[in-house]
């Protein structure tokens, strides 16, 4: 087994460095990675984007929305959370087994003196609370087992970038399943950050393994070619947004104005029709207002831009772009 060291914290950097390690690195040899992200949300690869994120708190605090090649649900990072990577050859059957590359996890906590558990399919906790999700994707051969390790991390920004009203969206995405979490410092004996505790957790995963740590460094072409996915996927809205099954939304809100109700259909990340209803009052039709807004992808700024010359006001008397657009993205 190698040891890869990545100490990039970009979201999109880290999934593409992922990926090629596991579809394009010597097949014969079996890999583990560690490593963080910054702010980040990522979507597992069956999931409705929208459906799983706050988009007004996402975009507020800047945080960076990802979707990876794994199945499973949404999950958050942060610099207080610490992903772990395993990558190699799958059984012969290529059957999803959480168990096999998740004990050498639970052996290196022990060590540091953390009692937990794998719960259920794919969930590792402490005292019943969620502290790691893991998801796995089996290609030619090849198993990657990937999943994340809330150290330190921030549970309140947690909560508020995941919550989500699903009753306003029916799609056929995944759904991600809401739990309990807890951050693992506060069990671990000794006093260490983060950057510690990456340091101790790589040294016990080696021992169980009885294998001395051995460091495998990228070339400069490889290093080339994981840019090269970023640019191409990874920082892509088609990829992060685009590809969220079909979905329906529905927004309501109620203003000084008068309310309003949106009806969307969007196919591949795009509005394909809308429909408005309520008792506002305005001068022009609102029909004229919803053909603007088809074939516009479903994402705010590029729904505002749609709107940058329309006079809102025309449509709905007395309710603001503003309001409209919180109706759009609620």
């Amino acid at each position: 087994m190698k040891f890869i060291e990545n100490n990039s914290i970009d979201p999109h950097y880290n999934l593409a460095f992922e990926e090629y390690v596991f579809k394009n690195l010597n097949s014969d040899d079996d890999y583990v990675l560690l490593w963080r992200n910054g702010p980040a949300i990522i979507v597992g690869k069956n999931q409705n984007t929208v459906e799983e994120i706050n988009m007004e708190f996402v975009k507020e605090n800047n945080i960076k929305v990802v979707r990876r090649v794994t199945g499973g649900g949404a999950v958050y990072h942060d610099l207080g959370n610490l992903n772990f990577s395993f990558i190699a050859k799958a059984d012969s059957n290529e059957k999803i087994d959480f168990k096999i590359y998740n004990v050498p996890i639970i052996k290196a906590l022990e060590k540091l003196g953390v009692k937990c558990d794998l719960s259920g399919r794919n969930d590792l906790v402490i005292d019943e609370k969620k502290f790691s999700g893991i998801a796995q994707s089996i290609s030619k051969g090849r198993v990657l087992n990937h999943g994340t390790l809330l150290f330190d991390s921030e549970l309140d920004v947690l909560s508020k970038a995941l919550n989500v009203k699903r009753d306003k969206i029916e799609s056929k995405g995944i759904k991600s399943v809401s739990s309990r979490v807890t951050n693992i410092r506060a069990y671990v004996k000794e006093d260490v950050d983060i950057l510690e505790f990456k340091d101790l957790l790589l040294k016990n995963i080696f021992e169980y393994f009885n294998e001395p740590i051995e460091v495998y460094e990228l070339s400069d072409e490889d290093k080339n070619n994981i840019q090269k996915m970023v640019d191409e996927r990874y920082g892509t809205w088609e990829w992060n947004f685009g590809r969220s099954p079909k979905f329906n939304y529905k927004g309501y809100n109620r203003f000084a104005g008068g309310c309003v109700e949106a009806r969307l259909q969007v196919e591949n990340g795009t509005i394909e029709n809308c429909k408005i209803y309520g008792d506002f009052f305005g001068k022009i039709d609102i029909a004229v207002l919803e053909d603007k807004l088809k074939n516009v992808k479903y994402d705010f700024d590029e729904v505002e831009n749609a709107l940058s010359d329309v006079v809102v006001e025309e449509y709905f008397g007395r309710i603001s772009k503003k309001e409209f657009l919180q109706c759009l993205f609620s």
